[in-house]
C-alpha cells in the first residue's frame, strides 16, 4: 500500500484569526503550483468544505473525533490517496473541542493533527501587537497537548517594520515563521448569521479564490511549508455509513444545502442513488425515489417562495403517503405546518408535520448530540444512538407530534430539540454525522 500523503492543520488561537483565508490561499497556491491537494476540515462545519472544493478543484470532507469511529475516520482520511499533500482546516482553537469526550477524542483542532500526524500551522492574527504574537504561538507551542509544530503564519501585517519586530522575536523563541500575510480588507468573504453565505452564492468566489491563492504564494514560504508537512499512519478504505434507502431524493439548492459530504460518499460508494432536485425551482423529488432527505439550509431566507411551490410541496406530500420522509433542521423546518420569519410573517409549509417554528423569536442553538431514537427513521432502527451536531437560531413554537429521539448534549444534558415524528415522515434539528459505535 501506498503511503499516505503528507498533511498540515491550519490552526489559530481562536475563531476570526484568518484560518479559512489561509486555508484557501494555501489550497490555491499549492494548486497553481501543480499539486494535487487534498482539504479537509475538522469537526461539524458543513459550510467551509464547499469553499474548499472550490479552492483545491477536489472535495473536502469533515474529519469529526468527537463523532467518529476509528473506521470512518480511516475512511474518510483514505480520500487523500494519491494527493500530494494534506490541507485540513481547524475549527476555533487549536485546543478547542466539546467539554466530554466522544467516540475519538474531544474533537480539538490538536488532537486531530495528533491523530494523523499533521503538524499544526498556527494562524495569528497580529493586529495590535508586535513581539506579543511570539508570547502566544510560544504557549501554544508548549501546551501539554501540543501536536507537532510546523510554525506560525502572520496574519493582519501592517507593514515591513510591523513584520520584522514579530520575526525577531519568533527567531529568539525558536518559533519558525512561514508566512506573512498583509492587511487586505478587499480579500474579505461576506458572511451572515450560519457563517460565510455559500460558496454556491457568491459569484465573484473565483475571482477571490484567485486573489488569495496570489497572496499566499508571494507572502508565505510554499516550499517550507510543503517541507513541513507530516506523515500519519496509513488509511485503509471501509467503514463508510451505509445507505438509507437505494434511491434517495435529496434538495440541494441555496434553501437546502448542508448535507455532510462523508454521509452522500458513503451512500454512493454502496451503490445508492442520490437524485438531486430544487424545491426553490418548484421541483419534485423524482418519483421513483424510495426516500426523500431534506438537509438543513437556509429556508428562513427563502420561506415565501418554498410556500408558493406548489408542485414541490404537492409531490413531497404524495411521496409521503406511501413512501419515508426526512428532513434536518431547515429540512425539518419544511416539513412543518408553518415557518415565521424574522419579520414576523408567517409561512405555511408542507404540513407533514405539526411544527411550527420561528426565526422572530432568535436564539443560537450550538453544540454535539447524541439521539437515541423513540421511532425509526430512514436507516436506523428504534433504540439506535445516533451523534450529530445542532447549529440554528430559529425556535420551536408548537411541536404536537411524538419525539423522534431523546437528545443529549456532549455533556450529557437533555436538549428539548428531540424532533419529531408521524407517519412515514421524521425529523430532527441535529445533523446526523454517525451512529454510534
Amino acid at each position: 500500500m501506498a503511503p499516505p500523503p503528507p498533511g498540515l492543520v491550519i490552526a489559530a488561537p481562536a475563531s476570526g484569526a484568518g484560518k479559512t483565508t489561509v486555508t484557501l490561499g494555501l489550497l490555491r497556491a499549492f494548486r497553481d503550483a501543480g499539486l494535487r491537494v487534498q482539504p479537509f476540515k475538522n469537526g461539524p462545519d458543513y459550510i467551509d468544505p464547499a469553499f474548499h472544493r472550490a479552492a483545491a478543484g477536489v472535495a473536502s470532507f469533515n474529519l469529526d473525533l468527537w463523532a467518529m469511529g476509528a473506521g470512518l475516520l480511516q475512511a474518510v482520511a483514505a480520500r487523500a490517496a494519491g494527493a500530494d499533500l494534506v490541507i485540513a482546516e481547524g475549527s476555533m482553537g487549536l485546543y478547542d473541542g466539546a467539554a466530554d469526550r466522544g467516540v475519538s477524542g474531544h474533537g480539538s483542532g490538536a488532537e486531530l493533527a495528533r491523530h494523523f500526524g499533521w503538524p499544526a500551522v498556527l494562524v495569528l492574527d497580529v493586529a495590535g501587537q508586535a513581539q506579543s504574537a511570539a508570547a502566544t504561538a510560544l504557549g501554544f507551542a508548549r501546551h501539554p497537548g501540543a501536536p507537532p509544530m510546523a510554525g506560525v503564519i502572520l496574519n493582519n501585517v501592517a507593514g515591513a517594520r510591523h513584520e520584522a519586530m514579530i520575526r525577531q522575536e519568533m527567531a529568539r523563541l525558536g518559533l519558525p515563521v512561514l508566512g506573512a500575510l498583509p492587511r487586505r480588507r478587499d480579500m474579505a468573504l461576506p458572511e451572515r448569521h450560519l457563517g460565510l453565505v455559500q460558496a454556491g452564492e457568491q459569484p465573484g468566489l473565483e475571482g477571490i479564490l484567485a486573489q488569495l491563492g496570489g497572496l499566499v504564494r508571494d507572502h508565505t514560504d510554499l516550499a517550507a511549508l510543503r517541507a513541513a508537512a507530516g506523515h500519519g499512519p496509513a488509511s485503509v478504505p471501509g467503514g463508510w455509513p451505509s445507505p438509507p434507502a437505494q434511491r434517495i431524493a435529496m434538495a440541494r439548492d441555496a434553501a437546502f444545502s448542508f448535507a455532510y459530504p462523508h454521509l452522500l460518499e458513503g451512500w454512493r460508494r454502496a451503490g445508492a442513488e442520490v437524485l438531486p432536485f430544487s424545491p426553490l425551482a418548484d421541483e419534485g423529488p423524482d418519483p421513483a425515489a424510495d426516500l426523500v432527505w431534506l438537509p438543513g439550509g437556509y429556508p428562513e431566507l427563502h420561506a415565501g417562495r418554498i410556500a408558493a411551490a406548489g408542485r414541490f410541496l404537492g409531490a413531497l406530500r404524495a411521496h409521503a403517503a406511501t413512501r419515508p420522509v426526512h428532513g434536518e433542521c431547515g429540512g425539518y423546518m419544511v416539513l412543518g405546518a408553518a415557518l415565521i420569519d424574522a419579520d414576523g410573517v408567517r409561512h405555511p409549509m408542507a404540513g407533514l408535520l405539526g411544527l411550527v417554528t420561528s426565526y422572530a423569536r432568535r436564539r443560537l442553538h450550538l453544540g454535539y448530540r447524541r439521539a437515541v431514537l423513540a421511532a425509526a427513521m430512514p436507516g436506523h432502527g428504534t433504540g439506535a444512538a445516533l451523534l450529530g451536531h445542532e447549529f440554528h437560531y430559529s425556535t420551536v413554537i408548537e411541536q404536537p407530534d411524538p419525539p423522534l429521539a431523546a437528545v443529549t448534549d456532549a455533556a450529557g444534558r437533555p436538549v428539548p430539540e428531540t424532533g419529531s415524528h408521524r407517519g412515514r415522515v421524521s425529523g430532527s434539528y441535529f445533523h446526523l454525522i454517525a451512529e454510534a459505535p
